[in-house]
């Protein structure tokens, strides 16, 4: 009779006995048992890469909420003056930036801090001279609320607050509110403060309550004036593509010199962009070791195996097949629940992640709670946006977790003595 070629080319054979015990085999209390651990480590895996997958797309849905009501406000690039003084041509200038194929629109603009007032009531707040035409070329608010920003015009010193920074310093529709200008004029008595008194003629929500409670809106000629500038200090810019901001930005750097300064909404906002970042790392990290943990599971799972085994193994090994075959047998087995489980959880957070908008307002409704409340948050609905540059790495890293959780058992199996598994059977 001839005997078998066991050899690590033979996949058939390692792949039919691999996939046989994956399924535990013949029955029997013992290996009903192993079947059920091995069930267990393959949904430990599914849920730890379900899981991932939600909690990333989760925030990824949060990050892009955040991000588009910030730049529903501010532009996506700024470029002014190196020295902080007007620019001698903005026009020019954004008309060198408009070269760029990625720039889509230009407008003036003059930002300074100032305190904004009413009565007794004062906050701080960045008062951005913008001219409403213009401006409609690179913000969303500009865009959306023309009739909000309109009654801006040059020399009426009319005023556009935040809804949460007028409410702040008691201010309506119709009230005189104050702005305190940064230094002073020097007189005889002293240095007094340059105070001037505009019209608040509107107030905008724009979702993002550092804007909402920190933000006023003026004419560009005014807010000139006020801050005693001879023009706008910079022009603000609009891309076609938010995500090449930062790549955009150097390139216009070198291309308009060093008299300007060029800084792209990520550096503009860069405690929050990098905040976010962070969170999203260490979030991964944490995610995935328990990803790990539910992998190495498959250790004792196989090492189980392999000890329920060893007649079978020592019988394989007289029937001629080789140690790498062996190890070839529990790798598949290992690998197998791996990949069934990697492939359960992908599906899984996939089918979770993409109905998310319709499975937590019904968990809300059934629980008679509020997991986003509006009055707290900014966000009241919970957003979603699966990336491929998410999903693919997690689906990776958990096979090869379940990869490497196979070596030491099978290597193990390897390593079975015929003679010693065979002496009591």
């Amino acid at each position: 009779m001839t005997r078998p070629t066991w050899t690590w080319g033979t996949l058939p054979y390692e792949w039919h006995i691999g996939w046989r015990y994956t399924r535990a085999g013949r029955a029997g209390r013992r290996n009903g048992f192993i079947s059920f651990i091995s069930g267990i480590s393959v949904l430990g895996i599914a849920l730890g890469v379900a899981a991932l997958i939600i909690v990333l797309s989760v925030m990824n849905g949060f990050q892009k909420e955040v991000r588009d009501r910030m730049l529903s406000v501010i532009s996506h690039v700024e470029v002014f003056d190196a020295g902080g003084e007007a620019l001698p041509d903005w026009r020019a200038t954004a008309a060198a930036a408009r070269r760029d194929a990625r720039v889509v629109g230009a407008a003036p603009f003059v930002a300074a801090q100032a305190l904004v007032g009413r009565g007794d009531e004062l906050r701080g707040a960045i008062v951005r001279g913008i001219e409403p035409v213009e401006e409609a070329q690179v913000t969303d608010l500009a865009r959306s609320q023309h009739a909000l920003l309109a009654p801006l015009k040059a020399g009426e010193w009319n005023i556009v607050l935040g809804r949460e920074l007028a409410r702040l310093v008691g201010a309506r529709v119709g009230d005189k509110v104050t702005i305190v200008a940064p230094g002073g004029q020097f007189t005889p008595a002293g240095v007094v403060p340059r105070l001037k008194q505009f019209t608040l003629v509107g107030t905008f929500d724009a979702g993002h309550y550092d804007y909402d409670s920190g933000l006023a809106l003026v004419h560009v000629a005014d807010a000139a004036a006020l801050f005693r500038h001879a023009g706008p200090t910079g022009v603000q810019l609009r891309l076609a593509d938010v995500h090449v901001a930062r790549a955009a930005a150097f390139d216009l750097q070198q291309a308009l010199g060093n008299e300007v300064i060029v800084r792209d909404w990520t550096r503009t906002n860069r405690n929050w962009f990098d905040a976010v970042q962070i969170e999203k790392r260490l979030m991964a990290i944490i995610l995935t070791l328990i990803v790990a943990v539910a992998a190495f599971n498959l250790v004792s799972t196989l090492v189980m195996t392999v000890t329920d085994k060893r007649a079978d193994i020592a019988i394989l090994r007289t029937l001629g097949a080789s140690p790498r075959s062996i190890m070839g047998i529990f790798i598949v087995q290992g690998a197998t629940a791996g990949i069934i489980g990697t492939a359960a959880g992908v599906t899984l957070g996939l089918l979770v992640a993409f109905n998310i908008d319709v499975i937590v307002p019904a968990i809300e409704r059934a629980l008679g709670v509020a997991f986003l409340p509006g009055s707290v948050y900014l966000i009241s609905r919970m957003p979603s946006q699966p990336l491929a540059s998410d999903i693919v790495p997690i689906a990776v890293v958990s096979l090869l977790l379940a990869f490497a959780a196979t070596l030491y058992p099978s290597w193990r199996a390897s390593r079975v003595n015929p003679a010693e598994a065979l002496r009591y059977e």
